[in-house]
């Protein structure tokens, strides 16, 4: 299998999760891409592999060895984010990218250079995958997918020893359901990782703690030329509700192990208005105080205007897995030194975001991750570099191949 020609197959297929939605997964054409993988993995001798009633395909390459080795899992998702369209990607190869500016769309005047995004300059010569200005382009984390299918196809084709090699593809991660209906012991990886996210020579344990807010807000309508002392307006309401949370914490001001609130959704008129957060942050003590600051607000606007004037509700997502990685640490040090074999620099770096690996790490598989090679990702500037993916499909084949020693 040839990881460029794999990526570019699997991003024409769309797979968008949908907050909103109450099935599972939360919309049924992420089964659209899960038949396909089943279909191939079966194709490459993975005689097991099949999807759930819930979207999570899984499979076995059984260890071809005799002596004890690790069962190491594998793990990426397959939907795409809804902050933006992955209907109708229209992918576009840029060949020994040269530094300069990339026009994605002339019509419509989208281009991007590396003083917008100087992660670019990494990729100076590198062959570069973009989309087109009118979508986001699918390499978080169909650039795991691919890099996980063709490692299973190499070790299988070429006959390389190794131990027993689980397989999972989840749907909704982008909407924090993608571990929901994950059977851990069916799985039964004694460790996993997970293969999502950027930086090819980082090995990623550090991650968000994580929780959403919703905010329902209850106005007073009335004709606006009778309604002195009588109109409570919702939706400025709204406004007033964020303007008194800390302007630091905004995720266009924050960096590394910063935490951050970031309205994702706000709709309203007089009567009634709705916001939607997310909250985030590595350090426990300062995620607890953001989620006060949530509270506290919504008292004192409940005291100022009524006490059902401001109903908040907030619910954890994930939390950070880095404490019980560190119990079992040689599992990043395994990659680490699969890393250094390739003539890779690994490092640690604080992931701005979370995983499935979050999750299944608190549920009793350790899963750190490993990068796939995009950036920029949920958006029209996102792109990967090919020499990235292959660069970690031979991680992942070395990994394995550790694995036996």
């Amino acid at each position: 299998m040839n990881v460029t020609n794999t990526f570019l197959k699997y991003v024409t297929i769309d797979t968008e999760s949908d907050a909103h939605s109450t099935q599972t997964p939360s919309t049924s054409k992420q089964f659209d891409l899960a038949n396909v993988l089943v279909e191939e993995m079966k194709s490459l001798g993975i005689e097991d592999a099949y999807v759930d009633t819930y979207g999570i395909v899984y499979g076995t390459i059984a260890s071809n060895v005799d002596t004890p080795c690790d069962t190491i899992g594998f793990i990426a998702h397959m939907d795409t984010s809804p902050d933006m369209s992955g209907k109708n990607i229209k992918p576009r190869i840029i060949e020994q990218y040269d530094g300069n500016e990339i026009v994605l769309n002339e019509a419509l005047d989208i281009r991007m250079d590396a003083t917008m995004f100087d992660n670019l300059n990494d990729h100076v010569g590198q062959d570069l995958i973009v989309t087109d200005g009118t979508t986001l382009l699918g390499a978080d984390d169909k650039a795991g997918i691919a890099e996980i299918m063709c490692m299973c196809a190499y070790v299988m084709e070429h006959d390389i020893p190794h131990g027993t090699i689980k397989i999972a593809f989840t749907p909704d991660e982008e909407v924090g359901r993608g571990t929901d209906h994950f059977d851990v012991e069916a799985f039964g990886a004694d460790y996993a990782y997970t293969v999502d996210g950027s930086d090819i020579e980082s090995i990623d344990y550090e991650n968000f703690n994580a929780a959403s807010a919703l905010i329902d807000i209850q106005g007073s309508s009335i004709h606006p030329g009778d309604a002195k002392h009588k109109m409570v307006n919702a939706s400025e309401l709204a406004m007033e509700f964020h303007s008194l949370l800390p302007t630091k914490d905004h995720p266009a001001l924050t960096q590394g192990y910063e935490g951050f609130n970031h309205l994702t959704y706000v709709q309203g008129e007089c009567e009634a208005a709705k916001m939607e957060y997310i909250i985030r942050n590595h350090d426990t003590n300062l995620f607890a105080k953001q989620k006060e600051d949530f509270m506290l607000i919504a008292d004192f606007l409940n005291k100022k205007y009524g006490s059902n004037t401001i109903t908040l509700s907030i619910e954890d997502s994930y939390a950070n897995m880095a404490d019980l990685v560190r119990t079992k640490i040689e599992i990043v040090e395994k990659v680490e030194e699969a890393m250094k074999q390739l003539g890779m620099n690994p490092k640690n770096t604080p992931i701005r975001g979370g995983t499935d690996g979050a999750r299944l790490t608190y549920a009793g598989l350790l899963c750190p991750n490993i990068g796939t090679g995009g950036f920029n990702f949920h958006g029209k500037y996102e792109f990967i570099s090919i020499q990235s993916m292959e660069k970690i499909v031979k991680l992942l084949v070395k990994i394995v191949e550790n694995n036996t020693i």
